[in-house]
């Protein structure tokens, strides 16, 4: 009997923003069609853990969460370094796949928006790494921004495995997540419920996990409910 593959470790992002009657919206990305895994499903934005999202030279680009405080959060079997690479990996992920980038300049100031639609190009075209393009724009992740939501394993059987961590983050208010991208083939802003709904007559093809959590999301009657309950950091 061949043993099962160990799981890659990933990060996915739930990203949210207050809807415009009531309630709040996630914003959903469908794969390309030609991607070996989960090609033309909806998912949220994410991807596995780059050995450079948990580096010495990245965690001193990070604000809002220590290595302690990730190690708490996601258990002890993580060291505190690789336990916040995770929480990394959304910031990257997010900003590769959407072009929203969770991300400060010291003491805390707002980028312009303008400037990140540049930099997004210039990573997108490979000009320069993540951490590169922090380390010259003096930007650092604000990882406070995201909140640890569940933890979801592909099944034993699988040929491909991921171990993925799931977060939750609010829109910043001077940003708009790409239309599409090299990974992202179409995306939408939707309640959990109308998700749901979609989901149920065909229209929205998702795997487990994303239909898990937009039935635990659709339980929040707002954004405030939602965040009360998981934004927060010990």
């Amino acid at each position: 009997m061949t043993a099962p593959k160990q799981p890659r470790l990933a990060a996915t992002v739930i990203l949210l923003r207050p809807a415009e009657a009531q309630g709040f919206e996630v914003f959903l990305t469908r794969r390309p069609d030609s991607m070996p895994f989960l090609g033309g499903m909806y998912c949220f934005p994410g991807g596995t853990l780059h050995k450079e999202d948990s580096s010495e030279a990245m965690l001193r680009r990070c604000r809002g969460v220590t290595p302690t405080q990730a190690r708490d959060i996601l258990g002890a079997r993580f060291r505190p370094r690789d336990a916040l690479g995770l929480w990394v990996a959304c910031v990257r992920e997010l900003f590769e796949e959407t072009g929203v980038l969770l991300g400060c300049q010291e003491g805390g100031k707002v980028i312009e928006e303008a400037r990140i639609a540049a930099l997004h190009d210039a990573l997108m075209n490979e000009a320069l790494s993540f951490l590169a393009l922090l380390e010259r724009e003096e930007l650092n992740c604000d990882l406070g921004r995201l909140a640890y939501f569940s933890c979801w394993q592909t099944p034993s059987q699988f040929p491909v495995r991921f171990d993925t961590r799931f977060f939750i983050a609010t829109l910043p208010a001077n940003q708009t997540p790409l239309a599409t991208s090299p990974e992202v083939a179409h995306s939408l802003w939707i309640t959990p419920d109308e998700a749901l709904q979609l989901f149920k007559r065909g229209e929205l093809p998702m795997i487990f996990p994303t239909f898990a959590s937009l039935r635990t999301l659709a339980d929040f009657a707002g954004l405030e409910s939602l965040q009360k309950e998981y934004l927060q950091v010990p």
